[in-house]
């Protein structure tokens, strides 16, 4: 069986790298070779350091303490994120007998060797303890699945004979790290040590040996447990089939947006991500895999972002439907949101300070028997880790149930992490969230310049953008500036089918939808007598009966989430005010505009918000107006193309051009619960200023 499967990982060291470096940039090299591979250091998780001796601000030479700074990621470290502390003041700390974590906090920081330094890593005094000048700490899948195993030190022992030592389970701080310490000062033949429940640390004399140490313990623990796992079928046998590909897609997509709504109303919006994935099937298809999921967290560092345990849901999908599975989600997340505000009144009355304000009560991963796994975040930085934590778990619940028992913290143990506040310490250095975060926009027409522009303004407000355009290549352009926050997908609006498939898009993506900006458009102009029939349909499909499409399945998703949502048309002047040379669209957008009044009718009592933003003559960037559109308008005004823009400009009250950037701010104000909650049925003209559109 193929290594990898067991955590094991590649030796990436490169001398030639290093050559050159300051001891702070080879200490940051080192630690992005772990953050690297997920399967040895989690996002956010482990902590590296180095010790040399340097001039203080005085041009003092002292030994300096060079560790990981609080909040940062071992991946993309830089040097400027670590925290460099005076290690003479903290090596006598080691002999007190006990040290608070207030007390411990607070004399590091006055250690620091400047105060804007980023508060030391939580592990900062295991470092400064263990007598080498490079250390390393991890959570290899590898190591922790004997680290997880009831047996574990029996194992360990086995795998590493006397290389390594053991260390019962302890919360991170003093106590764990006098502990490492006193057991590597007394075993000077030891090279790895392994915590209980928890995870390796190595060191070394060069960081390139303490780094080689890891990669050998996670090389040496993935081979023992393949040995020891083979002939054994993972997580007990499969119990149940998955359905194929296709069909669990399309069963995803008819529960997703149901169990996003029941999410949703508790802590905010959510952002849902649906994993489907081999390792995720053979973990939901497995028999023994409900029982394992609720022993607990494979890693005190999944815990503040996939909570304890998470919600498990049986389904049978040769012998159930969607109608059923959604029942069964519903209820599962009532129940959860139950069971774990009895788990923190609880453990706060038994274990806790009693100050702690509980966490959104909702779970953060739902797996599906027979179908796949929904991670649950704010966001959807916070979903995505939330899902990619959990493939960590899967691996090592895989690897300790293949070679002993799957074990993990107690329930008072889990609450300690969980509500502890130096690890909760780390969530605050996060930015405050967004406007729109948790919520998701589908824009049509978005690959032009009023709908790249609306993307990526609610974008830049926090929201998960679907960019949908009949220019698939333009669509995915705009999506590609969003990052993971933007998903293309082709859309012609006059078709039911791709309207369709543009909803499904965003609830696979996303878990659903709360913003839709109506901004499909084209334009025509002809005297009434040039105008064909071609013509006029062309215009009445799109603007009308396009909108009305899209509007219907926008409907259907947001009753089926139950959360309430905003729908903005992108009209035009045309809507208000009669032009010459230009029925078919004028008329055609004077229905659009009604539409949203009735619609703005029919959603009230849903929650569901129908506005609309009419512009006038944006010219910069538009697809429309580089068209023939742009010589047709002149030609009805009498003037050159090339005087367009000065007499738009001039026509308006405020002499002013309109730009996609003013309209995208009309769109956001209509799109945000914060600006506009108690808004519907309403008018926001973008035209700087046109009396005969002035809405009466």
């Amino acid at each position: 069986m193929d290594l990898k499967t067991f955590g094991a990982t590649d030796n990436l060291w490169d001398p030639s790298r290093v050559e050159g470096l300051s001891p702070l940039e080879e200490l940051a090299y080192r630690s992005n070779l772990l953050g690297s591979d997920r399967s040895v250091a989690n996002y956010g998780g482990g902590n590296t350091s180095v010790k040399v001796r340097e001039k203080d601000h005085a041009g003092r030479e002292i030994e300096v303490l060079w560790v990981k700074g609080s909040g940062s990621d071992l991946a993309t470290i830089k040097p400027g994120q670590f925290t460099g502390l005076r290690l003479a003041e903290i090596l006598p700390l080691a002999g007190r007998e006990s040290m608070s974590d207030e007390e411990m906090v607070a004399y590091l920081a006055r250690c620091q060797l400047a105060p804007d330094m980023p508060r030391s890593s939580i592990e900062t005094l295991l470092h400064a303890f263990i007598p080498y000048p490079h250390v390393d700490h991890t959570h290899p899948d590898a190591v922790n699945m004997l680290c997880c195993a009831q047996n574990g030190e029996t194992l360990a022992r086995e795998c590493f004979g006397e290389e390594a030592l053991w260390i019962p389970y302890m919360r991170p701080g003093f106590a764990l790290s006098k502990k490492v310490s006193e057991a590597v000062r007394s075993n000077p033949q030891a090279r790895f040590v392994l915590l209980a429940k928890h995870g390796l640390v190595t060191w070394g004399e060069s960081g390139e040996e303490s780094y080689t140490r890891t990669v050998e313990a996670v090389n040496r623990a993935a081979e023992f447990v393949s040995a020891r796992a083979a002939g054994t079928e993972p997580f007990g046998g499969r119990r149940l089939d998955p359905l194929p590909e296709d069909e669990r897609r399309e069963l995803l997509a008819a529960v997703i947006p149901a169990l996003r709504g029941e999410l949703s109303s508790r802590g905010g919006p959510k952002i849902l991500r649906a994993d489907t994935s081999p390792g995720v099937t053979g973990f939901v298809c497995g028999r023994g895999s409900k029982e394992l999921s609720q022993v607990g967290a494979a890693c005190p560092d999944h815990l503040v972002h996939t909570k304890v345990r998470p919600l498990w849901v049986d389904f049978d999908p040769s012998r159930e439907g969607h109608a059923e599975l959604e029942a069964r989600l519903r209820e599962g997340v009532r129940r959860y949101r139950e069971e774990y505000e009895e788990y923190f009144r609880r453990n706060r009355t038994r274990v806790g300070q009693g100050d702690e304000r509980m966490h959104d009560p909702n779970p953060r991963v739902i797996l599906i028997s027979g179908v796949g796994l929904v991670a649950v975040g704010r966001d959807l930085k916070a979903a995505s880790l939330a899902r990619d934590l959990y493939h960590r778990a899967i691996a090592v619940i895989r690897g300790a149930s293949s070679v002993d028992r799957f074990v993990s913290l107690s329930e008072e143990e889990s609450y300690l992490i969980e509500y502890w506040p130096l690890e909760l310490y780390k969530l605050t250095l996060a930015p405050p969230p967004k406007e729109l975060a948790g919520r998701v926009a589908l824009v049509t027409g978005g690959a032009g310049g009023i709908g790249s522009a609306v993307a990526g303004r609610l974008h830049e407000a926090g929201a998960c953008v679907v960019v949908a355009d009949l220019d698939a290549e333009g669509a995915s352009e705009v999506a590609s500036r969003l990052g993971p926050e933007g998903l293309a997908v082709r859309a012609d609006v006059t078709s039911e089918e791709e309207v369709d498939r543009a909803f499904r898009a965003a609830v696979l993506g996303y878990g659903g939808v709360d913003i839709v900006v109506s901004n499909a458009g084209l334009a025509s102009s002809a005297p009434v007598e040039q105008t064909t029939l071609d013509l006029w349909r062309h215009n009445h499909a799109v603007l009308s009966e396009g909108y009305f499409l899209v509007s219907r399945e926008a409907f259907r998703l947001l009753q089926k989430q139950g959360t309430g949502g905003s729908i903005v048309f992108v009209g035009s002047k045309n809507a208000l005010a009669a032009g010459r040379n230009a029925a078919a669209y004028s008329s055609a957008k004077a229905a659009e505009l009604h539409l949203a009044r009735c619609l703005a009718e029919e959603g009230g009592r849903l929650g569901i918000r129908v506005n609309t933003v009419n512009p006038d003559a944006v010219l910069q960037g538009s697809r429309i107006w580089d068209s023939a559109w742009r010589e047709e308008r002149a030609r009805a005004y009498g003037i050159s193309p090339d005087e367009l823009e000065e007499y738009y400009r001039e026509r308006t009250t405020l002499k002013v051009n309109v730009y996609p950037e003013d309209v995208a701010e009309a769109v956001l104000h209509f799109a945000s619960e914060r600006r506009s909650a108690k808004s519907t049925g309403n008018i926001l003209n973008v035209d700087g200023g046109v009396r005969e559109a002035y809405p009466r």
